[in-house]
């Protein structure tokens, strides 16, 4: 059983920056890919970005690249979300999630994760 817990949502207005932590519990987290979701009120829970066990491969929809990084600590048992530049339509519940399972790559689909956390909430301000 993995215990994920997010941390780090806010409010801020748009241009500012945030930083997303998700601290997982367990033994084996260096050998998740872990991925970052997202979720507005009215719309399906999407896909914002994922690395890979080691941090060597990352991967980002299209509508943050450039402005969100994600990186790991796998000392820690955390993978962080750097957001900047955040705009309005960056508002919504961030999910962190872990894939357990060794993929080719990287997984975008929330089905393809095992375990998510409970959520932290991102309100972006215009």
């Amino acid at each position: 059983q993995v215990q994920l817990v997010e941390s780090g949502g806010g409010l801020v207005q748009a241009g500012g920056s945030l930083r997303l932590s998700c601290t997982a519990s367990g033994r084996t987290f260096s050998s998740y890919t872990m991925g970052w979701f997202r979720q507005a009120p009215g719309k399906e829970r999407e896909f914002v970005a994922a690395i890979s066990w080691s941090g060597g491969s990352t991967y980002y929809t299209d509508s943050v690249k450039g402005r969100f990084t994600i990186s790991r600590d796998n000392a820690k048992n955390t993978v962080y979300l750097q957001m900047n530049s955040l705009k309005p339509e960056d508002t919504a519940v961030y999910y962190c999630a872990a894939d357990t399972t060794l993929r080719r790559f990287l997984a975008t689909m929330t089905g393809k994760y095992d375990y998510w956390g409970q959520g932290t909430q991102v309100t972006v301000s215009s």
